[in-house]
């Protein structure tokens, strides 16, 4: 079975990228991506972040070697919040896909208690943090 850093160092060579390469994007050292592509390291959550945005990713992918993507086929529910959100934030469709995305793969999952839905302010300042962070 394959491992996040089966995946991470699959990806990279699909890409056609360097360890260099992914090393500088995602703001780590060369060991430590070489000791997560062997297997003989764990990463956190937030190096992880930074590898799936480099490599164009998802979170879950890494982590499960499942994708969560939207296709064109697949229906995408928006809650009117992050609807309202985007539309202040003038954020496109695509771009509100990707945060809607994003807020699936970061927030943890701890219980299956119902999760309270997001503000507007809330999925706001969700993206200022994504922004802030991937640039």
């Amino acid at each position: 079975m394959a491992t996040i850093g089966d995946r991470i160092k699959d990806i990279r060579i699909k890409k056609g990228m360097t360890q260099d390469q992914l090393c500088e994007n995602a703001h780590i050292s060369k060991g430590f991506l070489s000791d997560i592509e062997n297997n003989k390291r764990n990463i956190g959550s937030q190096k992880l972040l930074e590898i799936a945005n480099s490599l164009g990713a998802s979170v879950d992918y890494l982590l499960k070697g499942e994708s969560t993507e939207y296709s064109m086929n697949q229906e995408v529910t928006i809650p009117s919040d992050l609807s309202k959100a985007a539309e202040e934030l003038k954020l496109s469709y695509s771009e509100t896909l990707e945060l809607l995305s994003a807020h699936k793969s970061i927030i943890a999952r701890r219980s299956n208690k119902t999760r309270k839905a997001l503000t507007v302010e809330e999925w706001k300042k969700l993206h200022d943090t994504i922004k802030g962070v991937f640039g």
